[in-house]
């Protein structure tokens, strides 16, 4: 009689963060591409342009709201005033409504009839995938954050620079849609 042999103990193969941070980086940039895409190719009616539109506002609201959250208890950590950890905590939290308010507003924003041929409309779509990408390159910076001993100046200037680029392009890209929403 033969006995089978063992099953094999051996971990499973573990994905670098590196190769999930270039994942998702091309996944972002898919999904924009073929968000920009469908802005050009489609032409929503009115009842559908006014759904989305609100729909964009909601996203605005959950999206941007979670990261100015996030963003206050950074800058008061900073300040002194609350402990990294519930920063994290809280940033952790409210991942999912950020990624979320974000591709709510890339699916419904391509329902806005966008100018795609205006300077204004190409900045926005910039500041757009900027804000994505930047969001990839927060998550990158967590473990360094959660590591044990104080911050390193090296991590506190990244943090710093990742906050300024979710700000300018938060900010920006919601300028730009109240001007162009004049037009």
């Amino acid at each position: 009689m033969t006995v089978p042999a063992a099953a094999s103990t051996s971990p499973a193969p573990v994905v670098s963060r590196s190769v999930l941070v270039a994942v998702a980086a091309a996944g972002v940039c898919a999904v924009w591409a073929a968000a920009v895409w469908t802005a050009v190719h489609l032409r929503a009616d009115p009842l559908l342009h006014d759904v989305a539109l609100f729909v964009h506002l909601a996203c605005l609201l959950v999206g941007f709201g979670a990261v100015l959250t996030v963003d206050w208890l950074g800058l008061l950590w900073l300040l002194g005033k609350r402990p990294l950890s519930e920063v994290l905590r809280t940033a952790d939290a409210v991942h999912l409504p950020i990624w979320l308010g974000l591709a709510g507003l890339v699916g419904s924003g391509a329902l806005l009839h966008p100018a795609p041929g205006s300077p204004l409309t190409q900045v926005k779509l910039g500041l757009v995938l900027l804000v994505a990408l930047n969001g990839i390159h927060a998550w990158t910076l967590q473990p360094r954050l959660t590591g044990a001993g104080p911050v390193s100046r090296g991590v506190l200037v990244r943090s710093a620079v990742t906050v300024l680029v979710s700000q300018v392009g938060w900010w920006g890209a919601t300028a730009i849609g109240f001007l162009n929403s004049r037009r």
